[in-house]
This record gives structure tokens, sequence and C-alpha cells, in this order.
């Protein structure tokens, strides 16, 4: 379906196709003691606290032209917060002529986009390894739309609002909307792959992989860091202080634990 903007099929009502992206990152540390392991989830629990996740969401919101009509949020014990936002359709003076284009999405501006009885929510989930020092940090991001826009136009600052390792993106659209003779159309948008929406200079730094269902309108993307530097994984020391051995051992056990959250499986160990 490639349509102009000059060339959008007429409705019999309400467009009430929902569009639904659920961004999940991953941040992957090593710690040595337990004493690196808490001050490493002190810092997460600081860094992406319930206050500063709400204004990720609020910019969101902002960003697809929604008006923010509740929001929930809790930081929780001992870690990991929670933000849900419900959200309203916002005023549109006329429709954006990028909102058809297969394209990454802005970065914080003001996007006039149509919106309508929808939530974005993020949860975190803060976790370790029980006795390799691996330290893991997930957010899960679901930005559901009802109405004429993919919410997909806020992929591009998710990604860059996070310090990420690993992403899984999917992205589905659900329902049906019919035209003035009565056809049903299952999906108002083209839609190729949910990398299209990804900048060139970010997919350059990660391996893809893509999984999708085209007649179902289901998409799927993963994500991983292609260069791996030690020093960026280790949380209070630096490579200086560790032996080739121990360096050897730590870079294993990090790579074996970014390549399961990857393919999402246990990965067997010799």
């Amino acid at each position: 379906m490639s349509l102009t903007p000059e060339q959008r099929v007429e409705l019999h009502g309400f467009n009430n196709l929902t569009k639904t992206l659920s961004f999940n990152m991953y941040d992957i540390c090593y710690t040595t003691t337990e004493e690196e392991r808490n001050a490493y989830i002190e810092y997460i629990d600081e860094q992406y606290n319930a206050e500063r996740l709400t204004n990720i969401l609020k910019t969101v919101a902002n960003m697809i032209g929604a008006h923010v009509l509740n929001i929930a949020k809790q930081d929780y014990v001992p870690q990991g917060a929670s933000v849900t936002l419900l959200v309203s359709e916002g005023p549109v003076v006329e429709v954006p002529a990028e909102s058809l284009d297969e394209s990454p999405g802005p970065l914080p501006n003001s996007v006039a986009m149509h919106l309508d009885k929808s939530h974005i929510t993020v949860h975190t989930y803060p976790e370790f390894h029980p006795y390799e020092g691996i330290s893991t940090f997930r957010a899960d991001i679901d930005v559901s739309t009802c109405g004429e826009i993919s919410p997909l136009k806020a992929l591009n600052y998710l990604i860059h609002s996070f310090d990420t390792d690993i992403m899984t993106i999917d992205y589905r659209v659900r329902g049906f909307t019919r035209d003035k003779s009565g056809h049903k159309l299952f999906i108002d948008h083209d839609i190729n792959s949910i990398q299209n929406y990804i900048p060139d200079e970010v997919k350059q730094q990660y391996d893809m992989i893509d999984v999708n269902v085209y007649q179902q309108n289901i998409f799927h993307t993963k994500c991983k860091l292609r260069e791996f530097d030690l020093d960026n994984y280790l949380f209070g020391h630096s490579p200086d202080e560790l032996s080739k051995q121990e360096i050897k051992e730590i870079t294993d056990k990090l790579k074996i634990e970014m390549d399961e959250i990857f393919y999402g499986q246990n990965i067997p160990q010799p």
C-alpha cells in the first residue's frame, strides 16, 4: 500500500487500527565484588529512576502529539521502577507529510501526529548473576497508539535515550478499519522492516536480525553491539588492574551473556 498524503484512503468512521511498539534494552556490566555489584545497582536505580523515565515518556508523548491524561510512577524497593502514561488525541492542524515515510523518526522536536485513547509504559528490571559477577539492567518500553500514525516515529528518540548493548524491538498492527465502501484495511502504511526506522549511524554499530510475519503485520528486530571494549563493561575498576587470565575469563563471560540474551537461549558451556 503506497499512498502519498494526497492519496489517503477515505475511511468509514475513525481509524481504529492499534499499533504497538515494544522496545526492550539491555545494559550489561561486570562487577568483581558484592560492593561493586550493589554500587552498580544503585547507579542504575538513580540513572533510570521513575522521575527521569517519566520525562522520557513525556517527550515521546509530545513527539507524537499526545495529551497526557494521567501519570502513574513508582520507584521499587530494593530496585527497579515503573511509569505509565495514559494519553489522548492531541490537536492536529494538518497531517505531516513525513507520517507515511518509512524512515527514522526525529529526535526531540515538536511533531504533531494523530493519537487517541492510548498508553505509554516503561518498566525496569535490574538483576545479577548469583555467582558469575554479571549484572544486567533491562528496560521495557511500550508505546501503543490508535489511529493513523505509527509509534515507530518515537523509536529513534528511545534508542538515543538509553545506553544499550542489546535491543529487542517488536512492532505489530492489530485490528482493522474500513474504507467508505466497507472494505477492511488491516494495515494503513508500508513497512518492510523495523530497521528502516533506525538511523544508518546506529545500524552500523549493531549486528541485527529480523524475524517478520508480513501476513500478520508482525515485525521483530534484534540488535547487538558489534564492537566489544572491556573497559565499557567493568564497574569500579579498569582492565589495567586485571591479569591477562582475568581479562580473558571476564570477556568470555560477558560475551556469552550477550549472546544468550541476543539469541534468547542458554548456550551450553564446555
